[in-house]
């Protein structure tokens, strides 16, 4: 017997997800279309993005679990999500396995380059991992991304005032150029190497 999928859409800025215990009716989510971002938010309003959730990933996992929530679940562009039925088929559980998995893999990434990296090349991998969500697109002068310094800075754990000052920094080194809330990656390469670096200093 087919299980009815219930999908919800969201608009860019809206939460699916709070913090806190996952109440009964909660479930886990998989990603039709769009973009979710998993944020943390400490006491003075600062943001850090733990993870991004493309199409075909899940997020909302404490729903299983019963462990308390500690992030906002929040739509990045338009977004459609299905929710998971409250026991979920074992092709299915396998599957949430593995994208779990993964997405444990890349916090371990996240987590090494915020502790070893100077901003500037955290900077750099942040941009190339935007480059593969809905955010970026092929336009005629090259990939074209569009971000705030907002989610940038919660990209990389710091704040707006020192993201504009690095973005500064990497149009004059010709890696990027920067527009109101879009960024053209001229060069793509260049970023590559700075992402794998950990630069001079901290």
């Amino acid at each position: 017997m087919t299980q009815t999928r219930e999908t919800l859409s969201f608009k860019p800025g809206e939460v699916i997800l709070y913090p806190g215990v996952p109440g009964p009716r909660d479930r886990v989510y998989r990603v039709l279309e769009g973009l979710v971002r998993l944020e943390a938010v400490d006491e003075e309003g600062n943001a850090l993005t733990l993870r991004l959730v493309r199409p075909g990933g899940y997020f909302g996992e404490e729903a299983l679990s019963g462990t308390e929530r500690t992030y906002f679940a929040e739509a990045v562009t338009e977004v459609a999500v299905e929710a998971l039925p409250k026991e979920p088929r074992p092709e299915e559980l396998l599957d949430l396995v593995a994208h779990l998995a993964q997405a444990l893999s890349e916090s371990y990434r996240r987590i090494e380059r915020l502790a070893t990296q100077r901003l500037k090349n955290r900077m750099a991998a942040a941009l190339l991992e935007l480059a593969e969500t809905p955010l970026a697109r092929e336009e005629e002068e090259g990939l074209v991304l569009r971000a705030t310094h907002d989610e940038l800075a919660a990209a990389v754990g710091s704040v707006r005032e020192t993201v504009t000052k690095v973005i500064g920094e990497l149009v004059r080194e010709g890696y990027i150029r920067s527009g109101y809330g879009k960024i053209l990656l001229k060069d793509v390469k260049g970023l590559k190497e700075l992402a794998q670096s950990r630069g001079e200093g901290r």
